[in-house]
């Protein structure tokens, strides 16, 4: 992988956009102004880009890398089979591998191949994570308010510093989010303020993930072994931190000269962040921006990212940070993104239930229902 003209080359070729948004920062209007083209270019042509010069410190990035080293290592399994996601309603915890899979398809017709073989731990937004301490209005994915608890941690006796490490870097992140919600305003020639008011007390959900280092395909697997599935995000865009062990993989809009799906690996460098567009921004700008580049192959519809840590010997941890605006507020297409001749494709959704919704139909049980439409 090299960096060449800001963008980032992969093996294949194709490039996703390296945007340095250091100037973004400052008072410059025009400054701004040409970060937000940059990204509206890349959510436009393929939904995804890589951040430099973003503000969130070393200290955090690396705190919060060996805090999932230190989960899916040091902590026994009897103390994160404590922490479970079936004891949470909103999945929050640890979850072991074979659990979810983000494609309901991957669960169709499985008898043990082609599970997903990361672990993750999963917790979400909570006031004393916000660095603005929200507004005290936050509610759940359920629109419930606010439970004390929802989020559930390792001890600090069995995990010392853990807590802290997160609470610093979710925090730095969630600043960040806000502050390219801006931007994407910008990119959209609203103002950039147009987004403040939805994001009070956003929905933020992030995971510690752990890839282990990828077996060697079976005869009998019917196709090689996945990280995580084919899928796209939910909520307005994630923010991802990774190890530099590859794995991240993004369709290409264009399929190769047989038609068939094409994968672009994405790099994986420690001082960049990878960005990617999801579904409320796709509902927002009437398709304008892609959520999902869609391929299909026979039978098979192939979303826009995956997961395959393809390494035989080097594990892959990554940390995405899923922000979404304040789940009691509805999303509606602009009105800027509608026209006599371009209606609207979308209903308005509301933001929490929408994405409970897709969460609950990654578990097994809720997969089986789906097939049965």
């Amino acid at each position: 992988m090299k960096r060449i003209s800001g963008a980032v080359f992969s093996s294949s070729g194709e490039t996703i956009p390296l945007i340095d948004i250091g100037p973004s920062f400052s008072d410059d209007a025009s400054a701004k102004e040409a970060v937000a083209a940059d990204i509206g270019k890349a959510c436009r042509e393929i939904g995804f880009f890589q951040i430099t010069n973003h503000g969130i410190s070393s200290q955090a990035r690396q705190g919060v890398m060996e805090q999932a080293r230190r989960f899916f290592h040091d902590l026994p399994q009897a103390k994160k089979d404590a922490l479970h996601i079936k004891y949470s309603k909103l999945m929050r915890g640890y979850e072991p591998s074979g659990v979810s899979n983000v494609n309901p398809d991957d669960w169709k017709g499985q008898d043990g191949e082609g599970k997903e073989t990361k672990e993750a731990y999963n917790w979400g937004y909570e006031p004393g994570l916000d660095a603005t301490g929200g507004d005290g209005n936050y509610v759940e994915l359920d629109l419930e308010p606010y439970p004390k608890g929802a989020n559930v941690w390792p001890s600090d006796e069995d995990l010392p510093g853990l807590f802290d490490a997160i609470r610093q870097y979710h925090s730095e992140v969630l600043t960040l989010a806000r502050h390219l919600a801006g931007l994407f305003a910008l990119s959209l020639d609203l103002p950039e303020s147009h987004f403040d008011k939805m994001m009070t007390h956003p929905g933020t959900i992030a995971r510690l993930l752990y890839y282990p280092p990828q077996k060697p395909k079976k005869a009998t697997a019917q196709d090689e072994e996945i990280g995580l599935g084919a899928h796209t995000d939910y909520e307005c865009f994630t923010l991802l931190f990774s190890s530099e062990t590859p794995g991240l993989e993004v369709l290409s809009p264009n399929p190769d000269e047989n038609g068939r799906p094409k994968w672009i690996s994405a790099p994986a460098h420690q001082d960049c962040f990878t960005v990617n567009i999801a579904d409320f921004f796709e509902r927002w700008t009437n398709g304008l921006y892609k959520s999902t580049v869609r391929v299909r192959l026979g039978r098979r519809q192939y979303t826009v990212h995956r997961v395959v840590n393809r390494s035989p010997d080097k594990e892959r941890y990554s940390v995405p940070f899923f922000f979404s605006i304040n789940y009691d507020e509805m999303v509606s297409t602009l009105p800027t993104c509608i026209s006599e001749d371009n209606p609207s494709r979308f209903n308005d959704i509301q933001a929490g239930p929408y994405t409970l919704e897709r969460l609950r139909a990654t578990l097994k049980d809720a997969a089986d229902e789906y097939h049965k439409k």
